[in-house]
């Protein structure tokens, strides 16, 4: 018994850093939960894991996340004879599948993962939420199973292996995140919408919400006033904290409308105003430069936003040589437990950001997933990636930028079938997308787009965001991923969604009264990425490093000569992202293999 006591404890530990502020521990017979709390919703109640029943214990809830209709489920719930405890949306989850059983999923409303024991049945259910923004991994055994918010909790039970075959170094290697797919042997992910029980009879799966095609019937006029009400009723409800509140503002579309109906609502229930926070990039010598994917620099957006709000505004300016240092990456690979392969400095950023963000807020609102539901991205309007048999995403022009292997093992690659796993997985892909009988050619190819953006590359950024923002203790709620909102835009005719001939035309419309003109008439423009040379200096000088460790576990996935090749092209031959594709994949596989001590099984 003490030996696991011991284990759960070490896997509770890992996830300190995700609930800074409480933990909790539960055994009873054949289970344990463990538990560390990030509190945002009653603060003194809602410890966990919290027991339930109806006279006396039926039921143990270990949870992560927020249920945004938890106050009309507890009324309800209250008029069923339900008592409660505590203010917390934890107990609400808790009493709801104590009242409506396995059903009770299709009720809520919110970002959440979660796991109840049935002590009077023996079973264990697990429940992700339906956009899979909260993240639960489980690893099975002969006689049980072992799960958590993140691998690293698996990883601490001596149970579970840090071992990868090929399967999981093809993930790693392509930007194409396959549902339910983790790169660790053995483990697996419970998929967006998904519940899954373990009894004594056995394991049963279960998919409870997943996207539907419909016909839409609603006209133009109509189509944009449904889907501003739908924002004004997702942000009412995701505004509801018990901690400071702020929002992450960029100076696009999507956040900018996320701050104002933010700042509007706080302030009509009589509330402080917004706090806004962005990222810029301290100068080393060098101005803002127009790029392949950022025409315009975000500051001056920000400001004309901030100042029309009249929010609390910070500029959380960034280091290039800070987020180049060993002591981020190792921040980052610890936060992740996997490389840093893909989306470059993006990692290091954003995790200072959310740093910075956290000693003034707890909570954050972001715009994120925006894009893939509205169509705001490049290859939605570019007919070759359209019409081509790979993810757009992976196209001549963004490709390079999010996800390279030209320095590795032209051998290792063909060995993985890399050609061959990514043809798979876009027609895995393709064929899992819902069918609208009737629906012309055309739009169904938008739809499969639409479709493959919101299932495969929108969870990547979800991952990136949540391990980011959580690994400091910062929640951060994205009102673009309500379920009903995806659902919606989903099902709107492509026509309709660039009626105008421009990206995200509905979500612009839906909007305008809550913009200055000039983020109104603004073009896409993705995160920032640092410019300064001073990063990629840094990321050479870990690359030759490696070729100078003859003990660097990466070097035997390596195409050393090309390795030496780039090294030896002068600093700023070819644009700030050319000259460090490859690179980023490079560093961050060797560290993270080094730091996990990672058996690689091929």
């Amino acid at each position: 018994m003490q030996d696991q006591r011991d284990t759960l404890q070490k896997m509770t530990d890992t996830m300190a850093l995700r609930g800074p502020d409480a933990e909790g521990i539960w055994i009873a017979g054949p289970v344990g939960l463990g538990h560390r709390r990030l509190s945002v919703i009653d603060l003194a109640g809602g410890a966990q894991p919290m027991m339930a029943g109806h006279r006396g214990v039926d039921a143990v809830i270990t949870y992560s996340g927020e249920v945004y209709n938890f106050k009309e489920l507890r009324a309800e719930l209250e008029g069923l004879g339900q008592r409660f405890t505590s203010r917390s949306d934890t107990e609400v989850v808790l009493r709801a599948w104590l009242q409506w059983g396995n059903d009770f999923v299709g009720r809520l409303n919110g970002i959440y993962a979660f796991a109840i024991w049935d002590l009077r049945a023996q079973s264990l259910l697990l429940v992700r939420d339906r956009m899979g923004v909260k993240p639960l991994y489980y690893f099975t055994t002969p006689d049980g199973v072992i799960f958590g918010s993140e691998p690293k909790a698996l990883l601490a039970n001596p149970l579970v292996p840090a071992r990868v075959h090929a399967d999981g170094l093809r993930e790693l290697l392509e930007l194409v995140k396959t549902p339910g797919h983790a790169v660790f042997s053995g483990m697996a992910e419970l998929q967006p919408g998904e519940m899954m029980q373990f009894t004594p009879q056995g394991n049963h799966r279960h998919r409870y919400w997943q996207l539907e095609a419909n016909d839409h019937s609603d006209s133009l006029e109509q189509t944009i006033g449904h889907t501003r009400e739908l924002l004004d009723d997702i942000i009412a409800r995701q505004i509801v904290a018990d901690v400071p509140m702020c929002s992450l503002l960029s100076g696009g579309l999507d956040s900018s409308l996320v701050t104002s109906l933010a700042s509007k609502k706080l302030l009509e229930q009589g509330r402080d105003n917004i706090r806004t926070f962005s990222v810029d990039f301290r100068s080393h010598g060098i101005d803002f430069i127009s790029d392949d994917l950022r025409a315009t620099p975000d500051a001056p957006y920000v400001r004309d936003v901030a100042k029309m709000l009249n929010s609390e505004h910070a500029e959380i300016v960034l280091d290039s040589l800070n987020m180049a240092g060993s002591d981020i990456r190792d921040k980052v690979i610890r936060a992740l437990d996997l490389p840093p392969a893909h989306y470059g400095d993006l990692w290091p950023s954003l995790y200072l950001l959310f740093e910075a963000v956290r000693k003034r807020s707890t909570v954050a609102l972001s715009g994120e997933s925006a894009d893939e539901v509205f169509g705001g991205y490049r290859w939605f309007y570019d007919p070759e990636s359209v019409q081509g048999d790979i993810f757009p995403w992976l196209n001549a022009v963004s490709g390079k930028y999010l996800d390279d292997t030209s320095l590795l093992d032209p051998a290792l690659l063909k060995q993985l079938r890399m050609d061959e796993f990514l043809h798979d997985s876009f027609s895995q892909a393709r064929q899992a997308c819902p069918v609208l009988p009737g629906e012309n050619a055309g739009d169904q190819r938008m739809r499969q787009l639409s479709y493959m953006n919101l299932t495969r590359f929108l969870q990547g950024l979800l991952d990136r965001k949540d391990r980011m923002s959580m690994a400091v203790g910062l929640e951060v709620r994205v009102p673009f991923c309500d379920h009903r909102l995806v659902q919606y835009v989903f099902n709107i005719p492509w026509q309709m969604k660039c009626f105008d001939g421009r990206e995200k035309s509905i979500l612009r419309e839906a909007g305008k009264d809550l913009l200055p003109q000039s983020v109104y008439q603004r073009l896409k423009s993705p995160y920032p990425s640092t410019q300064d040379p001073a990063y990629e200096r840094a990321l050479r000088t870990a690359a030759a490093a490696i070729l100078q460790d003859s003990n660097a576990p990466v070097r035997a996935l390596l195409d050393e000569g090309q390795l030496r090749t780039k090294l030896a092209e002068a600093p700023g031959s070819s644009s700030m992202l050319d000259s460090r594709v490859g690179l980023e994949m490079v560093v961050g596989l060797n560290r993270w293999m080094e730091s996990y001590q990672i058996e690689l099984v091929l």
